[in-house]
């Protein structure tokens, strides 16, 4: 009988050690059922080592991890059942089909009546049932790959870095899939340095940096806590613009497409920038004005930037 739990996943002062290289660092937290959960952070933060600790891959120094109730420690048999994982850099063999890959890793899970279809239509892929591997774009592999962590329907998935290196297209496509195992109600542990990724499909954001858990909260409430500012562009018709708002005490910042971005407190200020624009004779082509986003929360609280350049060891991230 399988006993209901409150929380998927269950972390408690979680620390991994390389000799001496400390690459998860005394991190908790839960994840809750049905839950899409985002670890985002640069690569070497730790988002790769926390995720195979929690999946069962690799074993922590100190701490404790449950997973559906289960300590990863003492119930690796009962656990992987029932969990699905996409490995960072998933491949396949390339010479056989979308079909026999779901065929074979069906078998491999010893399941006899895993639901092939059904999974080839939730990723979008039943048109290319016998496309050989090696002939699929790289979006398509990933969802082939979703397909694969889904085949023994599990209760929980574990996404590391899924859209890594796809076009923006592709990167949507897969984004469009995992929607849909929200709506499943599947329990998703998501890693990513992909900003929009985490602020479009996660519950609940981890933000991790040098293997630390440094904030936690859903997107929305993260970005409303480090919100201390608004971010009003301006597209002037000549110099003229910059030199009233800086003359104002403000303090205009001249991006690469000769636009004027000003960090404002209160939407008043606003008022007054273009008051005073208005009266200087100062005209505009357009102007928005935006809050911040996870990207300027993240480099507000650790002071990096999150870009596709961060480099980590391969094996410690």
């Amino acid at each position: 009988m399988t006993t209901e739990v409150e929380h998927a996943i269950e972390v408690e002062n979680l620390k991994k050690l390389y000799g001496n290289l400390v690459a998860v660092d005394d991190i908790s937290f839960n994840v809750r059922q049905g839950e899409v959960f985002a670890f985002l952070g640069p690569n070497g933060a730790g988002k790769t080592t926390t995720v195979e600790i929690v999946d069962t891959i690799r074993r922590p120094t100190s701490g404790k991890v449950r997973v559906l109730g289960m300590d990863v420690r003492k119930e690796k048999r009962d656990i992987v059942p029932r969990i699905g994982v996409l490995p960072q850099g998933f491949s396949s063999f390339d010479r056989i089909t979308v079909r026999e890959t779901m065929q074979y890793y069906s078998r491999l899970f010893c399941l006899r009546n895993a639901d092939i279809d059904g999974l080839m239509d939730l990723v979008n892929l039943k048109d290319k049932a016998k496309e050989q591997y090696m002939k699929l774009s790289g979006g398509l592999k990933q969802r082939l790959g979703i397909a694969i962590a889904l085949v023994n329907n599990p209760e929980v998935v574990f996404l590391d870095e899924p859209t890594t290196g796809l076009d923006p297209r592709a990167r949507r496509e897969v984004w469009e899939v995992l929607l849909g195992l929200k709506k499943e109600g599947k329990t998703v542990f998501l890693t990513t340095h992909y900003m929009e990724e985490a602020e479009l499909l996660a519950d609940t954001v981890a933000i991790i940096s040098r293997g630390k858990i440094i904030a936690m909260d859903s997107p929305a409430q993260l970005i409303e806590s480090n919100a201390d500012n608004l971010v009003l562009t301006l597209h002037p018709v000549d110099e003229k613009a910059f030199e009233v708002v800086w003359k104002m005490g403000f303090e205009p910042v001249l991006n690469n497409h000769k636009n004027i971005n000003v960090r404002v407190e209160r939407t008043d200020d606003i008022r007054k920038i273009l008051n005073a624009l208005k009266d200087a004779g100062a005209s505009l082509l357009s102007m928005d004005v935006r809050k911040p986003n996870l990207e300027q929360v993240f480099l507000k609280l650790t002071g990096e930037a999150l870009n596709d350049g961060a480099s980590g060891e391969k094996g410690v991230e």
